[in-house]
């Protein structure tokens, strides 16, 4: 766990520096900074946009009775896709962008469900619950 937080906090931003330096010789710093400034904008809309809209899936189902569980995963992947967006760097406002498109948020969904359904199985996770009447 020690060397992927390592890799998180030290290697990731030495690469979207390097990809951000890079942006700059070859196309100027002014086509880096509104690239960096576009992609902030967009994502703060499509986070604002997206976020409205689980919000307000999460109040139907839960006025119809129902238990929002998928609701609030796409929930949890906006407010991870806008908190990528809030840092800066190219890889990052792509995975942040990809997380509030919700076609390829879909995908993301599946693929975390059946990692923590592998998880719980192999017994690496353990769910325990109780479920109030």
């Amino acid at each position: 766990m020690f060397v992927k937080l390592v890799i998180l906090f030290t290697i990731v931003p030495l690469i979207e520096l390097s990809l951000l330096i890079e942006l700059g010789q070859r196309f100027g710093l002014l086509a880096t900074i509104t690239v960096v400034i576009s992609t902030g904008l967009l994502g703060a809309a499509l986070a604002r946009k997206e976020g409205f809209g689980v919000i307000t899936r999460i109040q139907t189902e839960l006025s119809s009775g129902q238990i929002p569980a998928d609701s609030l995963s796409d929930a949890a992947l906006v407010l991870a896709g806008a908190l990528l967006l809030l840092t800066p760097g190219l890889i990052t406002d792509a995975i942040g962008l990809a997380l509030l498109v919700p076609l390829s948020r879909a995908f993301c969904k599946a693929y975390l469900k059946r990692y923590l359904r592998t998880k719980i199985d192999t017994g690496e996770i353990q769910a325990n619950y109780r479920v109030e009447e």
